[in-house]
């Protein structure tokens, strides 16, 4: 896992993201007992696999493994899991992504909340994987957004960076991102970027304009990085191959697998895709008892 460290997730913060999810997701399913899993004996052990029903970008590992980990503290058990597949590993259809034996109770009431996290972080890696290798060769900068599923910002960027894309700021307080109400609020662009330089020299700052006079403002206050938002193609072209030494460009809005173009550019640029985390769909995972 700790290859996937250093996008913008500090590994500190990782660690207490996978032990609050799984935490949080036993919870919810468990709350006073899994009074179904009560109907197995109790010395009852079992052996089981997880397939996968579809191709997926493996991602989520560390949170199942957590899962299982808790349930035995829990319960007094010992659960073995056997991974196949690691984070970052592409599965095809019906691969074994893991195998786990164990106290029969414990496996059959961790199997969803553990399937849950796995599914979507996949899903979340797999998406990402589809991106990254639309810039393959050039040099766009992909990052994911804040529009993360509540309570797994930190998962859900985890899972960006094992797909190959990149981590924008992981909240409101790693950078700043001063948009039109901030602009607004502040009394400009120029005022707005001079107190956050004083307020906190060593993060980024980000402006993102919606007019070429804001663009210019931007410029001029040499802006780290300038998000164009919903320009027309025709002046994001002209924008990015304007040269902006003090500045880096990002593209914003509406950016989708289906309309996705990489604009040529005199300079490196980003792009930021909130589709990364927002529209993805589970992937198809079984738990089989085999033994």
């Amino acid at each position: 896992m700790s290859e996937f460290i250093g996008l913008g997730v500090e590994p500190a913060l990782l660690a207490q993201a996978i032990e609050t999810n799984a935490k949080a997701a036993l919870q919810e399913d468990i709350n006073t007992g899994d009074i179904t899993a009560a109907l197995i004996p109790q010395d009852k052990s079992i052996r089981a696999r997880v397939i996968t029903r579809e191709k997926a970008v493996v991602c989520g590992s560390a949170w199942v493994d957590a899962i299982f980990s808790f349930l035995d503290v829990q319960y007094g058990g010992k659960t073995n899991i056997q991974w196949l597949k690691s984070d970052g590993d592409t599965a095809n259809a019906n691969d074994t992504l893991f195998e786990i034996s164990g106290n029969a109770r414990t496996l059959l009431t961790g199997e969803r909340a553990a399937l849950n996290l796995l599914q979507t972080l996949s899903a979340t890696a797999t998406l990402a994987r589809q991106y990254a290798d639309l810039v393959k060769g050039t040099a766009i900068t992909l990052l994911d957004t804040r529009k993360t599923l509540p309570g797994l910002r930190i998962a859900q960027k985890y899972a960006v960076a094992v797909g190959g894309c990149h981590n924008h700021r992981i909240g409101l307080w790693d950078a700043f991102l001063i948009k039109e109400n901030h602009i607004c609020a502040c009394g400009g662009i120029s005022a707005a970027i001079t107190q956050a330089r004083t307020m906190a020299p060593g993060k980024p700052v980000q402006v993102e304009v919606e007019t070429r006079a804001e663009l210019e403002e931007a410029l001029s206050a040499k802006a780290d990085i300038i998000m164009l938002d919903n320009f027309s193609r025709e002046d994001t072209l002209e924008i990015l191959n304007t040269p902006a030494p003090n500045s880096v460009f990002e593209v914003s809005g509406n950016v989708e697998l289906d309309n996705f173009e990489a604009l040529p550019s005199c300079q490196p640029y980003r792009i930021s895709v909130g589709a990364l985390t927002k529209h993805l769909e589970a992937i198809d995972l079984s738990f089989r008892v085999i033994a």
